[in-house]
Order: C-alpha cells, then structure tokens, then sequence
C-alpha cells in the first residue's frame, strides 16, 4: 500500500455529498487535499471543523476553461505537488427524451465530460512525477447502463465520462499513473433527495468515500479499473 503522507490529492465538488465524504476520508488518511468547487464560501463553511494546513480550498467551475488551469497552478505553487485527482463536480438534468432540450445537454456535456478532460490534461504533467499518480473518476451506474426513459442526457454524457476514463487509463499507465472509476447507484446526497428512492437503502457517501480510499492505495501493481456499487439489484448487462 502507498503512503498518502506528503502527498497532495485535488477534489472537484468537494462541498457537499460524495465531494465532502471524499475530502475527509482522504484527509483522514494522510492525504494533504486541495479542495475545488463553485462556491467556495460554501466548501469553507463545510470543511471548518476539521481542516487544518493541510487543507486549501479554491475556485472552480466546470463550465469556465480557465478555472481548473488556475486551480491546477494554485495547487503546485501552495503545496508544491500533486500527487492525485478526484474528478467528482458534475451535473444532472433529469428530464425525459420528450422533454431534453440541447441547452441542458451542453451544459451536462461541458461539466461531466468535458470539465474533467480539462483538469485531467493540466494535471497530467504532475501526476507523472509523482511516479505513483492517481486519478479517481466518479462516474455513476448511469454510465454503464439506461434506465427506461429517466434522464437520458444525464446518462450520455455519463457514458462518455467512462469512455474517457478508461482513454485515460490506457494513456497514462506507463507514466506509473493509476485511473479508478467509481459507478455508485443511488446515493444519499442532495441530488437524489428528489427521487423517491428511501434514503434508508441508499449507498452512504462515507462508504464510498473509504472505498475509494482503500483503492488508491493499493500499489501499482495492483490496479481497480472500475468499481460498480449498487444499492439494490441492477440489471447492468
């Protein structure tokens, strides 16, 4: 297993639901993290009773281009590395066929895809030094499957998510960089909470957020390409 002492891992998202379990667990562990998201009185509000020096927290939006390249620099110049990513900010309409108008397709295409395209290419140099770069991809079950007619934008642009993600693996493998794909179902976050799916039998995004955890240490002899994390029976075939 890696040691996550002196290294440094960027969070997209981070203010709430899965971004905020991720930060703490990973902060928990040894991780030195570098915290992005839009609001970033928010992202401070959410980490103040337990960051410390080795918590920063920064501006970042999806949607600008120039938001992760100034995240990315930030992150270098105040903690003098970068050792991992976690590509976890993303959007979700949930409107039928019928009812997906392009506008709300572009905006799903430029944060879920093309949003972590940005960050991944900036931080890809960094990552290579470090010799043992991790890249964490949330994804959703949506990109390995269709449910019926609910949110089909939000499931093609998820599926592109994976089809990067899995581009990337292939990519940076030699440069000894590791690329983990977490496919979660539903997740007790603000985003399902209109579901009407029982928040009882919801994947917690504590458990998630120690998965993930355990994943990024392993060595680099021992990769997870993609972890599928169901809370109920899924037909994923």
């Amino acid at each position: 297993m890696i040691d996550p002492a002196g290294r440094v891992m960027m969070i997209s998202g981070a203010n709430r639901g899965i971004g905020a379990a991720l930060a703490q667990q990973f902060h928990s562990d040894g991780w030195a993290v570098s915290l992005g998201a839009r609001d970033v009185d928010a992202l401070q509000a959410s980490v103040h009773h337990w960051a410390d020096q080795n918590v920063s927290c920064h501006p970042y939006d999806a949607l600008n281009p120039v938001s992760g390249d100034e995240w990315v620099s930030a992150t270098e110049e105040l903690h003098g590395r970068i050792d991992g990513l976690t590509n976890n900010a993303g959007i979700g309409h949930m409107e039928s066929l019928a009812d997906l108008s392009e506008e709300l397709l572009d905006e799903m295409w430029s944060v879920n895809v093309k949003g972590p395209l940005r960050l991944i290419q900036r931080a890809l140099p960094l990552l290579a030094i470090s010799g043992e770069g991790r890249i964490v991809n949330v994804v959703s079950l949506s990109g390995k499957r269709v449910k019926g007619n609910f949110a089909p934008g939000y499931a093609m642009t998820k599926h592109a998510f994976l089809a990067l993600h899995h581009a990337v693996r292939h990519a940076t493998f030699d440069e000894g960089i590791r690329v983990t794909a977490i496919c979660p179902g539903y997740v007790e976050t603000d985003m399902t909470s209109s579901f009407g799916v029982d928040p009882a039998i919801m994947i917690q995004p504590g458990d998630l957020a120690e998965t993930v955890a355990t994943i990024v240490r392993l060595p680099n002899t021992a990769t997870v390409a993609e972890i599928l994390m169901t809370c109920e029976p899924e037909v994923l075939g």
